[in-house]
């Protein structure tokens, strides 16, 4: 009996071929199994794979921007998160172009300051709906509709070619809302220039 139990394990592990299976390139296209979309275990409808900003997102995510409301928190956050007020960002501006990013004019905490030249902006998961994003980042964005596609942006140092060293990333939704995530606190974010 434990060597039919035994086999049956065996066959069920190796026969599966679930999320840990590794990409193959099953349409020709020679990219490389590191470039092609992996998706997110347990969640069919996020896409984690790191592209650039499409030509539409480039458009909307561009510019200087005022923190205009917090928003809220996701399931688990940290001292850093000042609960239940948020860090002291509304009113704060800053600036993402091409070229440029700036989170200086974050007046109130220097560890959040930071200056890029030349910065590389990258997607790093596209979720397709409202509860797949929820799933996979534990944040209740308000007023998200259930076929909202958000994407998780990330602010690369050139120089290094890792994120920023300070807790900014940013969210885009439909390229019509940038929400910014700092210490597992949400923010609304409204565009005041190009």
């Amino acid at each position: 009996m434990l060597g039919v139990l035994m086999m049956l394990s065996f066959v069920l592990l190796s026969g599966c071929g679930g999320p840990d299976k590794p990409a193959t390139d099953t349409q020709g296209s020679g990219e490389s199994p590191s470039k092609q979309v992996t998706t997110q275990q347990n969640n069919d409808d996020c896409t984690v794979e790191r592209t650039s900003l499409d030509s539409e997102t480039e458009n909307y995510f561009y510019g200087t921007w005022k923190v205009e409301k917090l928003l809220g928190f996701a399931n688990s956050y940290n001292d850093a998160s000042e609960h239940p007020t948020g860090q002291k960002f509304i009113g704060d501006e800053i600036i993402i172009k091409k070229d440029f990013f700036s989170s200086k004019g974050i007046k109130n905490y220097s560890q959040y300051q930071t200056e890029l030249k030349k910065p590389l902006y990258e997607v790093t998961t596209t979720c397709n709906n409202s509860d797949s994003f929820y799933r996979l980042y534990k944040i209740d964005i308000p007023d998200l509709n259930k076929n909202d596609v958000v994407k998780a942006i990330d602010v690369i140092d050139p120089s290094t070619k890792r994120s920023i060293p300070v807790s900014l990333s940013f969210f885009v939704v439909n390229n019509e809302r940038l929400i910014l995530l700092s210490e597992a606190t949400i923010f609304e974010l409204k565009k005041i220039s190009d």
